[in-house]
This record gives structure tokens, sequence and C-alpha cells, in this order.
């Protein structure tokens, strides 16, 4: 099961946001998956189940994960957050309170 990178680096961002939300279970087999880079046959053995047990482990945990992004759209805002403070930062060479101010935004995330 391929993933393009695109994905995997959205799923990373989504399971920092909402992880503590999956069951242990999902997360187990999300992070073995995902995090870890273990096969399906190496998770089923670790976690002592079948292939497709992981399987399903594996999706639902990235549709809840999708599910939870669409409904509070944290993520987005996230991004959002971040490229208008790169953008300010831009903008702020010649002011240094504003670039302080910033700064301090930036250490809330």
């Amino acid at each position: 099961m391929e993933i393009a990178i695109e994905n995997k680096i959205r799923y990373h961002k989504l399971y920092d946001l909402y992880g503590s939300l999956l069951t242990e279970k999902q997360r187990s087999a999300f992070e073995y998956y995902y995090l870890d880079d273990y096969s399906l046959s190496e998770i089923a053995s670790l976690l002592n189940v079948s292939r497709n047990a992981v399987y399903e482990q594996i999706n639902i945990a990235t549709a809840y994960l999708e599910e939870y992004e669409s409904k509070l759209n944290l993520l987005i805002k996230t991004e959002k957050t971040v490229s208008i403070l790169e953008k300010m930062k831009r903008l702020s060479k010649d002011s240094d309170a504003l670039l302080n101010l910033i700064q301090e935004l930036e250490k809330m995330e």
C-alpha cells in the first residue's frame, strides 16, 4: 500500500493534532504504520492480530483524523496562521516592535 508523501505528511500533522482522540488500538496501528514505517505484516505480528485487522484499524484511524479536521479545521487554521506570520515577518524588517510580537505569537504554537 503505497502512500503519497503529501498524504503521509498530512496524516502526521493530523495525528499531532487529533491523535489523542483515537483509541489505543487505532493509535498503535497508526504509529507503527505511519510513524515507524512498519509493514502490515510486521504490525500484525507485533499486535498479534491479522493483517486485515491492522489494515482496518489504520483505515478507521485515518478516517477519524480526517473527520475531526473537517469539523474543527485546526490544521487549516494552523497552516494559515503560520503563512500569515511568515508574511508579517517579511514585512516587519523595519519594525522591531512588530517583529517581537510575531516572535511571541510563534512561541505560542
